[in-house]
Formats: C-alpha cells, structure tokens, sequence
C-alpha cells in the first residue's frame, strides 16, 4: 500500500495498525517513495537473547580464518621501544 506523506497525517493510526498486522505500507513523496512503516517485533525474554548471541557467535567462529593477531599485524612499524620507524 502506498500513500502519500500528505495523507498520512490524517491516516497515522490506521496506517501504524496495517503495519502491525503484517501489511506492507509505504509513504511517498512526490509519487516516490521514501518510507516503509514497519511493526517491531516483541524482544524476548533474557533467555531467548541470550541464545540469539550464542548462535550469532557460533556462526562467526565458524566464518572465522586463522591469520595473525590484530595486535602484531602493525609489528613491522615500529622499532623495540615501541616508536615508529
């Protein structure tokens, strides 16, 4: 559904409930449009988060490449008292 920015202000409470019940809602500018309204999802609970990260970092340990450390990768820079070259 697309609607003008104009005609929105006078339809903003319907407009938010359509986009809570799934339904696609644009808002145009000149006949382009510029926004989607979009319901939040409900965060869960501590536990349901905590499992979200826990799948978040499994998944990036496993994308992960051996290489060297961050922390010498600038090594070759600097002299023994920590100074640049």
């Amino acid at each position: 559904m697309h609607v003008s920015v104009s005609d929105a202000k006078a339809q903003l409470t319907d407009l938010v409930r359509r986009a809570e019940a799934g339904d696609d809602v644009v808002l145009t500018r000149h006949g382009q449009p510029t926004v989607r309204l979009v319901a939040i999802k409900a965060v869960g609970d501590r536990q349901a988060r905590r499992q979200i990260l826990e799948a978040a970092r499994r998944q990036a340990s496993e994308k992960a490449v051996e290489g060297p450390a961050a922390a010498a990768s600038q090594d070759f820079l600097y002299d023994d008292e920590g100074l640049p070259r």
